[in-house]
């Protein structure tokens, strides 16, 4: 998938030029030296997004003015620079004028760690996230209607807040949030439907138990998000926010018909959440003809070895896996996973083992 990776003042990396191989690689250092970072590196170059900020001119090393990230991935050469005029995208050597072109085309990812457990404990937005990373990967659409629901919620809100109200101004950012709001809403329903019998199926083949998990989609704006909206006009302009849209959407996760937050123990919402994003590859890699990237950031020291061994074992044989570790004692408990390459990530700098 990715032969070579090269970064230039990303994170705390100066300079690096990487190989793997095809199965992928096994990263090991203590914590803080960089191993996350080269895992956010990949996310980052594949889909313009990093799982630990929404501003990426904070993964530029500090004191310099911008980072680079260029790659390989399904023999393609892809590169981007955060500059002080902004990002520049280029595919082949051809420059891309969006994000919107440059993802047309590229890879899938998925990506596990330890703060998957926010999942099942966490606010809805965490949920939130979950479904529009899937579904921005899914369909190009997807992405354009997230991007211009939240640039017209934004709007709406600055004029909630102001101290007149201008109601055709109000009116017509919400005919925008209606249009792009309702394909978010239906298209998460869908992605629900789809993902809840893969999310059952993996979670049986971790936990080795026949448990009841359902999903629910929760709108907030009920069947109709026109309706619901007109009838909380009021009470917007009263609280000066916007309250009602997919912006408020939730998830309802269950284990046998009760709150997995409040009922499954800890084994069981750990359990939980690595099914929610096997159950993320698995759909990706039925609608689409490119097997995602899975980078695993430092799950398997929290895992028992008959759930490790389980999780190995659902992952495709044929997927690249870039997994981070702070120490190699699980692997002699690991069946079902061939050996891979381990690297070492040591003060900024990596070498292979």
């Amino acid at each position: 998938m990715i032969q070579s990776l090269r970064l230039l003042n990303f994170r705390c990396f100066s300079s690096l030029s990487l190989e793997f191989p095809a199965e992928g690689v096994i990263l090991i250092g203590e914590n803080a030296q960089g191993k996350t970072s080269l895992l956010e590196a990949v996310c980052t170059l594949i889909r313009l997004h990093s799982p630990r900020t929404n501003r990426f001119n904070t993964l530029t090393k500090f004191s310099t003015p911008g980072f680079g990230i260029a790659a390989d991935p399904w023999g393609q050469e892809r590169k981007i620079q955060q500059t002080a005029n902004g990002l520049k995208l280029k595919v082949d050597g051809e420059p891309r004028q969006s994000r919107t072109e440059y993802l047309s085309d590229g890879g899938l990812i998925v990506w596990m760690g330890n703060e998957d457990l926010s999942l099942i404990r966490g606010p809805g937005e965490t949920r939130r996230h979950f479904l529009d990373f899937l579904g921005a990967q899914l369909d190009p659409k997807y992405r354009t209607a997230f991007t211009r629901y939240r640039r017209a919620l934004k709007a709406k809100n600055l004029l909630l807040k102001e101290p007149k109200l201008r109601l055709p101004e109000l009116i017509a950012y919400e005919e925008i949030l209606i249009d792009h709001g309702t394909y978010l809403t239906e298209t998460r329903r869908r992605l629900i439907e789809d993902l809840s019998p893969l999310v059952a199926a993996a979670q049986l083949d971790i936990s080795g138990k026949n448990e009841a998990l359902t999903l629910s989609y929760l709108p907030a704006s009920g069947p109709s998000l026109k309706d619901s909206m007109l009838q909380a006009r009021q009470r917007e302009i009263a609280t000066r926010q916007a309250v009602i849209g997919p912006h408020r959407d939730d998830v309802s996760i269950r284990l046998h018909g009760m709150p997995a937050s409040d009922y499954a123990s800890e084994g069981q919402q750990r359990t939980i959440a690595l099914a929610l994003k096997l159950a993320q590859g698995d759909l990706l890699h039925q609608r689409c003809a490119r097997t995602p990237i899975y980078l695993l950031d430092d799950i398997f020291g929290e895992l028992d070895p008959a759930r490790r061994n389980a999780l190995l074992n659902h992952l495709p044989k044929h997927a690249q896996k870039f997994i981070t570790t702070t120490h190699l004692g699980w692997l002699e408990s690991t069946e079902g996973i061939s050996p891979l390459p381990v690297h070492q990530v040591s003060e900024n700098s990596v070498r292979k083992l």
